[in-house]
């Protein structure tokens, strides 16, 4: 295959008019040698893009209660918005940096807290990305190339799914969108500015989602050092300031932290020793990596452990295939068409350097994804999904314009029958869900493929364009119907999924057809059982329950828990409760182990109006209404409540977040109502703190237990009768 030049070459200033108009202008108007249909396609695309992104977003309630709770806290409490506090009471922030939760705290303040002012933010979000991605492609290909990659991005399920709710995934990938845009803009005049401005997204997208935003950064940096139009110490100290650029954006809020004295700020949530460079550079940081996640409720391990499997087709595999890689086999085919069709080409051809940015983007974060060993959800995919959609839109555009050259067909061909297969093969993990569909895609991609090939031998008028376009109808299907039932499906808890039910998995796969869970209930962790956390024995529930009642060696019993003899452990015999089982019957989200009312690690808590109200009574004489080990369990009553609600432990419960001493000085003063018990236990596998099971252990002993709605309450505001010697070891 000889080189190919990509058309559209960029107008020098004052050429065409197209850069002399102003931005309002060229915005409504498009490129002055645009096709009339291009600037309604482009709007078509995206508000296309917004209808299925916003459509019925309000049947997924808080969606990630962990996350709306935090943007509730901060339109009570101003220290809690800057934090990104679990709760308005500051005692605790959430484990990440706190950037989405600005936005979907900005919005809340304006709107109120719902979940309409919660998730349209990220559905704004997806609908930028898309656009971002087009101007992106449009730079150095044709308009239908970057609508393309547009369609491409807005139908890959997992960007529908995380576009859709509340966690910081979206944020982080239109930043990130917007750093790769600025640097192609700076790669072809050499602009410091637009290199400035990549910088500062990638700043922006670490307040985001801490490190992850960093993973693109080494291939940004070397598109520009080797392939910018100016001098080489030029490259160099731009990219220096870019640099600045980035350690401003994302170091302030940092810097700020680290200095703002420990005892009138939140606790930092994932870390434990109250810091965010730990939380930083550990939990959420290398730990990611190695496994070696200090508070983390599982994972680790060479083979990534509770975690799934690591290795090169990770991103295949029957959790994440149907999330992301649908056109991953064409992207990688299509990657090295791209370099090697512009092999020829100067240094610093802008095409050229496109596709070396997003190839660099798509495997430099697959690999890491691939074999990271800490915690990794499925979800996490959706950053790969831009440079997915790039490389297949830019690649498909390089072999249209050499379509009656017989090796680029032969490719061009090839792409479409590996990509219809796949497609295929990950339909066929959900073999009663619209069976019909793979084989339709099958078939279509194979008629595409012989109509691509047949181009280079037939004369006849039109096929090519006929071709081209069943084959794109045959390799959007699939991924597009997975779209559709992530769009029509109510998505809540924190680990939630793409695509119909018991499409995170394949067959025999927990949730997948002809496993466990497979009537389509809460999704758990990739290979252990719904309700069973990782690292955990089999028939262990958090908290250490074993089935049948009675707690297992080493389990963690808490307040509320059964203990096997019938009624709950606090519970005074004969007094007519009825025994407790982490939440009646409460529905439970989908996507979290754990049970009910009560909330779990996973999802939060569903309390009902008796609970509510009882919380909420005399609720201005306390800083916290209630306290709940783990964030999830808290976050259900205080989004129910609209009052503070103490996360004892933080997210998995094992934050030392507050203490023992911390706890009791708070209930001496009369700072908290109730407690809530309950729920799971907090893990120590990784290393955690056990704070939350010795408070627990000591509200057991001191106040007395009643139930409400199913919950198992203690008012602290009641005298310590339980034990009479606060100075006793058990005390």
């Amino acid at each position: 295959m000889t080189a190919v030049v990509v058309p559209l070459p960029i107008p020098a200033p004052g050429v065409g008019g197209t850069v002399d108009r102003p931005w309002y202008v060229r915005l409504v108007r498009g490129r002055e040698a645009d096709a009339p249909w291009v600037r309604p396609a482009l709007l078509a695309l995206l508000v296309g893009t917004g209808l299925l992104y916003i459509w019925g977003l309000g049947a997924s309630g808080w969606a990630n209660s962990f996350y709306a709770a935090a943007v509730q806290a901060g339109t009570e409490s101003w220290k809690a918005f800057f934090f990104g506090s679990s709760d308005a009471g500051n005692s605790i922030t959430v484990d990440k940096t706190p950037a989405a939760l600005w936005v979907m705290g900005l919005s809340a303040r304006i709107f109120g807290v719902n979940a309409w002012s919660i998730l349209i933010p990220q559905a704004l979000e997806g609908v930028a990305t898309v656009g971002v991605l087009y101007l992106a492609i449009r730079r150095r290909f044709p308009a239908w190339a970057g609508l393309l990659g547009g369609a491409v991005l807005a139908l890959t399920p997992v960007a529908a799914l995380m576009f859709r709710f509340n966690n910081p995934d979206a944020l982080l990938v239109l930043l990130l969108t917007v750093a790769a845009y600025a640097v192609l803009r700076a790669q072809e005049s050499g602009a410091t500015r637009w290199l400035v401005l990549a910088g500062a997204g990638v700043g922006f997208g670490f307040l985001a989602k801490m490190l992850q935003a960093f993973l693109v950064v080494p291939v940004l940096a070397a598109v520009y050092l080797v392939l910018a139009p100016v001098g080489f110490w030029r490259r160099v100290r731009q990219l220096l300031w870019s640099g600045l650029a980035l350690l401003v954006a994302g170091g302030w809020w940092i810097a700020i932290v680290e200095l703002w004295p420990e005892s009138s700020r939140p606790y930092i949530g994932g870390s434990q020793h109250n810091s965010i460079l730990e939380l930083t550079l550990g939990y959420n940081g290398l730990g990611r990596l190695n496994g070696d996640e200090t508070g983390s409720v599982g994972g680790g391990g060479p083979r990534g452990g509770g975690w799934g499997a690591t290795g090169w087709d990770r991103m295949f595999n029957p959790e994440m295939g149907g999330q992301i890689s649908w056109l991953l086999p064409a992207a990688l085919i299509l990657l090295v068409v791209g370099l090697w069709s512009t092999r020829r080409a100067p240094r610093t051809d802008p095409g050229r350097a496109a596709i070396v940015l997003w190839g660099g983007w798509l495997l430099g974060t697959a690999l890491t994804f691939s074999y990271m060993a800490g915690i990794f959800h499925a979800y996490y995919t959706i950053a790969l999904a831009p440079a997915i959609a790039a490389l297949v839109a830019m690649g498909a555009a390089l072999l249209w314009e050499r379509r009656r050259v017989l090796r680029a067909a032969a490719v061009a061909a090839l792409t479409v029958a590996v990509s219809a297969w796949w497609s295929y093969h990950l339909l066929d993990r959900t073999p009663d869900w619209h069976p019909w569909l793979r084989h339709a895609v099958l078939i279509g991609g194979v008629v595409g493929a012989l109509g691509v090939f047949a181009v280079t031998l037939t004369a006849v008028r039109g096929l090519a364009p006929v071709a081209a376009g069943v084959s794109a109808v045959a390799l959007l299907a699939g991924p597009a119907a997975y779209t559709w039932a992530t769009a029509t499906t109510a998505q809540r808890g924190s680990i939630p999924s793409a695509g119909p039910a018991g499409a995170g998995f394949g067959r025999g796969f927990p949730g997948g057809p002809g496993g466990p869970g497979g009537d389509g209930g809460p999704r758990g962790f990739p290979g252990v059982p719904p309700g069973q956390a990782p690292g955990q024995a089999p028939g262990r529930v958090p908290g250490g329950q074993a089935p049948g009642g009675q707690p297992g060696a080493g389990a963690q019993v808490f307040p509320g828990a059964p203990d096997g003899t019938g009624r709950t452990r606090g519970q005074r015999p004969g007094d007519g409760t009825a025994p407790q089982d982490g939440g009646g019957t409460a529905r439970r989200p989908a996507g979290g182990a754990g049970g009910g009312g009560m909330g779990g690690l996973l999802n939060g808590s569903t309390p009902g109006k008796e609970v509510v109200a009882a919380l909420k009574r005399d609720a201005g004489r306390y800083t916290w209404v209630a306290a709940s080990v783990g964030s999830n369990s808290a976050s259900g009553y205080q989004l129910a409540t609209g009052e503070p609600v103490m996360p004892i432990g933080g997210f998995n419960g094992s934050d030392p977040s507050p203490t023992l001493d911390e706890f009791r000085k708070l209930v001496r003063n009369g700072r908290i109502h109730y407690f809530i018990g309950g729920g799971f236990g907090g893990m120590r596998s990784m290393g955690g703190s056990n704070t939350a099971q010795e408070i627990a252990t000591w509200v057991e002993r001191t106040f007395t237990a009643t139930t409400v709605d199913g919950v198992t309450l203690y008012d602290l505001t009641a005298p310590e009768g339980n034990v009479p010697d606060e100075s006793s070891p058990t005390a």
